[in-house]
């Protein structure tokens, strides 16, 4: 823009102004707030008492918060390590065997069908796999007593062996279709040449997708693990609309501790604090990711 004729370079700097004070309002006064009030002892009405690292200090000794923590590895593994890897060897069935054997329409129809659950409200997906999951005419417990197994009919989210491997399959289930598309759109900027020069060497499928797909399409792996992760770090809603991070503390995460502290017990401060933390957790996350990101992708230059 600077280029155009006559047009001083910072010329245009006025047009930034409505994003930066759009991110001042949304993004930073909001956060250095909650930063403060970590410090203090507040439960939402009258004035915040500084206690400096009180709060910091409980949070070291808080086994429910660690235990939350816990639990968000778990999450990283419904919503990032598992949909990758199925939404790998799926897109490229799509890509490589739908596609050529069928139609690119074919393979557009179950990339879409996988896609729904990432279309819809998450709390509407979640409240359709609750519908699924429900004790008592459940969509799971009913075909469990009509082919006989009525014996392993359950509270499935009350109990506490299985509410987080349930919590667990319905995330994969919302999160499978994204890495689909993601990889898919990756997949049509590889060369076709090299599949068919893999084919005359008699390379099969499997060889294919460890020496072409997985080596061309790293940089849209790499966004979808850093998103992915982030969004797992992030859960809120299926925890909240289904199991209240119980039963018991058997799956809370650290969104869900942290709005319990700011609105169940009225301790705002702590609650900012345990949001402070894992703000800082996911900001140490994407700047670590992004390095290696950036070191991998020169490396592939």
């Amino acid at each position: 823009m600077s280029r155009l004729p006559g047009a001083h370079p910072n010329s245009f700097n006025i047009y930034l102004l409505p994003g930066l004070i759009g991110l001042l309002i949304i993004i930073i006064i909001p956060l250095l707030a909650n930063v403060y009030i970590s410090f203090t002892s507040w439960r939402g009405v009258g004035m915040p008492r500084w206690t400096g690292l009180t709060n910091w200090a409980r949070i070291l000794h808080d086994q429910d918060f660690w235990a939350s923590f816990g639990h968000s590895l778990l999450m990283i593994l419904a919503v990032t390590i598992i949909p990758t890897i199925l939404g790998l060897l799926t897109s490229s069935l799509l890509s490589d065997v739908i596609q050529k054997k069928f139609s690119g329409r074919m393979a557009s129809l179950f990339r879409g069908i996988f896609y729904i659950p990432q279309i819809l409200p998450i709390a509407v997906a979640t409240i359709i796999m609750g519908w699924i999951f429900r004790p008592e005419k459940g969509a799971v417990n009913e075909v469990l007593k009509a082919i006989g197994l009525g014996s392993m009919q359950r509270n499935w989210l009350g109990s506490s062996t299985w509410a987080m491997p349930v919590l667990m399959i319905i995330l994969i289930w919302i999160q499978f279709g994204y890495p689909i598309v993601i990889f898919m759109s990756g997949l049509e900027r590889v060369d076709p040449e090299l599949y068919e020069a893999a084919s005359l060497d008699g390379a099969n499928w499997w060889r294919k997708f460890c020496t072409i797909t997985l080596p061309e399409i790293i940089p849209e792996l790499l966004v979808v693990l850093l998103t992915s992760t982030i969004g797992a770090l992030k859960t809120f809603g299926p925890v909240y609309l289904l199991t209240k991070g119980g039963p018991g503390r058997q799956t809370i995460v650290p969104s869900y501790y942290s709005y319990t502290q700011f609105f169940q017990v009225q301790q705002v401060g702590y609650g900012a604090t345990i949001s402070t933390a894992l703000t800082l957790v996911i900001v140490v996350f994407a700047i670590v990711f992004s390095f290696i990101q950036n070191h991998v992708e020169k490396n592939q230059d």
